[in-house]
């Protein structure tokens, strides 16, 4: 019998009774935004406290009435998979005045609202610290006009800020990213992979304009996942002479067959004489100095609109739950913070010291990286330029498919060039190895790669254990001096084979790291593989879509099925992504009562007015339990409520495009791995060969939290579930308390988890002249 889950212990430190709690958007919307109010709203309820919209931002609250509005747990359902921001936003110049700010807190005071989660930029945030700073002196002055009177004034004393940084150009310091814009780089990288169809047929030249002022995050980023020729940016000028660079490069790509060229420019890019360069610009450049047919594309508010992403729907709201928690815990000397996302934790940093980082730095450290992965792939040296290191080194896909592995092999074969050694493609994992289906790859074959979903190269599920001796042979023949393998959970089983094979086959011991990449997310010592991002968008769309099916149709709840073998990380998180009421994975058991118990829940919801209802369920949470048997549970004891619809979502979450995110994510950690092959060659390398048999030349390169780490396969043995093909300890079970807490779920929540205010550490580059 599976272990009951304690689902009666909830906060019993933290309570919101007796206090109110504003939330209003502010400034340009993002993609999310209504993600992060409706955390705020269910959040704040759950813990019993009342929660008003702010319509229209700071105006709203300005103009009070109307405007500010008591939320109830309906208002926001349906609101997730909205882009935009349904409550609202405006620029408001009146609250810039003090007369404005008296207006916005007498109506606040009106509402007893000392609390507010304000999500925007940094111009909203400051603005929300200056009026908590004046907000006693308004008080003050409201008593004076005998618009409160002082029994008001004392039961609203402090006002307590939280923010949370909407914003789709990733312009916010102390936040590894703001919501919207991994939304925003969807819309670009669609329209990017569009164009470069119609571009191909036709060899012309495209110039893009994509948004950021200031910032030039979207175009580097989105130039990194589409793998374009050219950037601009206002971060990084180009020195005199750029115009004839860029043209020579767009030359030399169409002298090599190339047959499309792509250059994007942020609204922002200026030269070095602060002379704005325009789209027109770059086009009469081209046209006047090679010829070439070009067209131009300004993207504009597109980038701004449609459905938020999977990673921001969580990214908000995991903040907006953050956000409340700050409030609830926030006293007379806690000072205004922002919830910012590092690494897979949401922390509470001082509001203001990040608004004066932006002021004072241009960009961060992982900006800068993005800058040098870039400049590493776009520009192709000329063969005396590179270093000669006489490597040979292979890289092959092992296991299922996975979107982002082509932008990870891509990346690895120009790195390895670069670094000066002979790259080989291996097809078909390790079955074409020990086949000898192995050739040499060059700059220009990894080409377009980036977009392009499976696994060009070829990818099976064979293990190298029984033919190690024809792997042993292939390697000599071929000279293979070092081994980069891009895959699944057979990955890291092969690279443990081969290292475990050492002490009888000396061809093994060259230098090799494993790099995760798998929809399933169920490597041991890393957070996040390539492909899972992927398909965690590929099921919240098709939960949007099947949602959309039943609007204005009777009641009705969908059971769906996801991919993930034992892992359940594609279904919890794809459930908080996608609001689902219930998901049933292998990690946390479950019994007949539960399933009673969540129908229970869903008949109690749909007498609210809410007409639909979405449960998922991992592929292998239970083997009676099967989605068969919960979709006829639900029928049955929903008869008469509700009916219910299957959809078992199979292998489309292993297909289409890879996600801005897998691209880039592939993109760096193929470039790391193959910085460090070189390093570990170097160190090995001794009278005329290489010899590498210590435990740290066959490793994992993983992402924890925020860095990257290369660890010993033989010492992950320990964090591994080889029977389930698991890692026994899994970062995302926490997020699970949160999804359960947005469908109205009494569950325990560990506080602990949550960020406490720290002091930004983060450090910035100078910035560039």
């Amino acid at each position: 019998m599976a272990k009951r889950q304690d689902t009666k212990k909830f906060f019993e430190n933290l309570s919101g009774a007796g206090k109110s709690i504003g939330v209003l958007t502010s400034g340009g919307d993002a993609q999310g935004m209504n993600a992060a109010v409706r955390a705020v709203v269910r959040m704040g309820i759950y813990v019993g406290a009342k929660v008003y919209f702010v319509h229209e931002g700071y105006q709203g609250m300005v103009d009070g009435g109307d405007n500010i509005e008591e939320a109830s747990w309906e208002s926001v359902s349906s609101m997730l998979q909205v882009g935009g921001t349904v409550i609202g936003s405006a620029r408001c110049k009146e609250f810039r005045s003090h007369e404005g700010r008296l207006k916005a807190a007498h109506h606040l005071v009106q509402r007893d609202i000392t609390n507010l989660c304000v999500i925007g930029g940094d111009g909203s945030l400051t603005g929300a610290n200056l009026f908590r700073e004046e907000w006693s002196g308004l008080l003050e002055e409201l008593v004076q006009q005998g618009l409160i009177d002082e029994k008001a004034a004392q039961n609203n004393s402090e006002l307590h800020i939280v923010g949370m940084v909407g914003s789709i150009d990733n312009d916010f310091c102390g936040t590894d990213m703001t919501i919207g814009t991994d939304s925003a780089l969807h819309r670009i990288i669609e329209v990017v992979d569009a164009i470069m169809t119609t571009a191909q047929s036709h060899q012309r030249t495209f110039v893009l304009e994509v948004m950021g002022r200031h910032c030039g995050y979207l175009a580097l980023v989105s130039a990194l996942a589409c793998g374009a020729d050219w950037v601009l940016i206002p971060e990084m000028p180009p020195e005199d002479g750029w115009e004839e660079q860029m043209c020579q490069k767009l030359s030399e790509n169409r002298a090599d067959k190339k047959r499309l060229n792509i250059i994007i420019v942020a609204e922002g890019a200026i030269d070095s004489h602060n002379k704005p360069i325009t789209t027109d610009h770059i086009k009469e450049l081209v046209v006047s100095c090679l010829g070439f047919d070009t067209r131009v594309t300004i993207l504009g508010h597109v980038q701004r609109g449609g459905t938020p992403s999977a990673f921001d729907r969580i990214l908000a709201s995991r903040m907006g739950v953050e956000a409340v928690l700050a409030l609830l815990e926030a006293s007379a000397s806690t000072p205004a913070c922002v919830v910012s996302l590092c690494g897979n934790q949401a922390v509470r940093l001082p509001l203001m010291e990040c608004v004066q980082m932006y002021v004072s730095f241009i960009f961060c450290r992982s900006f800068e990286n993005n800058l040098n992965t870039y400049k590493l792939l776009s520009y192709r040296k000329a063969d005396s330029e590179l270093p000669n290191s006489s490597f040979n080194v292979a890289v092959l896909n092992v296991g299922a498919p996975a979107a982002g592995m082509n932008a990870a092999v891509r990346s690895a074969v120009r790195v390895g060039i670069t670094e000066g050694h002979k790259m080989f493609a291996v097809n078909d994992g390790f079955e074409g190895f020990y086949k000898g289906q192995i050739k040499e790859i060059k700059w220009g074959d990894v080409g377009g790669w980036t977009g392009q979903g499976g696994s060009i190269l070829g990818t099976k599920r064979t293990l190298p254990a029984k033919h190690l001796d024809k792997i042993a042979e292939q390697i000599r023949i071929h000279n293979i001096n070092a081994l980069l393998v891009i895959g699944g959970f057979e990955a890291f089983l092969g690279v443990m084979e081969l290292s475990a094979a050492r002490e009888k086959y000396n061809e093994f011991c060259v230098p090799m790291v494993m790099v995760p990449a798998t929809v399933s997310n169920n490597i041991p010592g890393s957070d996040l593989s390539i492909g899972a991002d992927t398909a965690l968008n590929a099921i919240t769309d098709t939960c949007d879509r099947i949602k959309q099916s039943a609007s204005g149709t009777k009641r009705r709840v969908f059971i769906i099925e996801t991919m993930g073998g034992y892992c359940g990380y594609l279904a919890s998180v794809g459930g908080l992504a996608a609001g689902a009421d219930a998901v049933y994975i292998y990690e946390e058991p479950f019994d007949i009562r539960d399933l009673q118990s969540n129908v229970e829940h869903l008949t109690e919801k749909m007498k609210t007015g809410i007409q639909r209802g979405l449960v998922l369920r991992n592929e292998n949470s239970n083997e009676n339990f099967t989605t068969d048997f919960i979709y006829q549970l639900y029928s049955e004891e929903g008869k008469g409520v509700f009916d219910c619809r299957k959809n078992v979502l199979g292998h489309m979450q292993q297909g289409g495009a890879p996600s801005p995110f897998d691209r880039n994510f592939g993109t760096k950690i193929a470039a790391k791995a193959i910085q460090w092959i070189s390093r570990k060659l170097k160190e090995s390398y001794k009278e005329g060969k290489v010899f590498a048999n210590t435990e740290d030349t066959a490793c994992l390169l993983g992402m924890r939290r925020r860095a990257m780490v290369f660890q010993p396969v033989v010492q992950l043995k320990d964090q591994t579930d080889f029977v389930h093909r698991i890692p026994k300890e899994q970062w995302w079970l926490k997020l699970r308390p949160l999804m359960k807490i947005l469908a109205k779920y009494k569950t325990s929540y560990d506080v602990s988890d949550s960020g406490q205010l720290e002091h930004v550490t983060r450090v910035r580059p100078k910035k560039v002249d």
